[in-house]
């Protein structure tokens, strides 16, 4: 499994907003592609000295050929989708390796 990670600073002043936007159209538009299993969203607990408010969104694929796909096909129609926040958000991604998972 492969989890493609990223990590948002939002602005308070748009938060909402673009809360409401991850939720009912970004999100479930990634799930569409048909590349990922699941999303989920987390809010960071830690202040930044940045100020605004740090999220997580967590997509997890089956292997790293869905993760390739994604980004050739549907990466950059889906990115473009947030320039209505441009300025007001900074954001970097990160790709993991599932290595273990354990359930209690």
């Amino acid at each position: 499994m492969i989890i493609y990670n990223v990590t948002i600073n939002i602005e308070t002043s748009i938060e909402q907003e673009w809360l409401v936007w991850m939720k009912d159209e970004h999100i479930p538009e990634m799930l569409a592609t048909g590349k990922f299993i699941k999303a989920l969203m987390t809010k960071v607990l830690v202040e930044e000295e940045m100020g605004g408010v740090t999220y997580s969104v967590q997509y997890t694929c089956a292997d790293m050929t869905q993760l390739q796909a994604y980004y050739a096909q549907d990466a950059e129609r889906l990115r473009a989708q947030s320039n209505r926040f441009t300025g007001k958000f900074v954001a970097f991604r990160t790709e993991l390796e599932v290595i273990s998972e354990q359930h209690a």
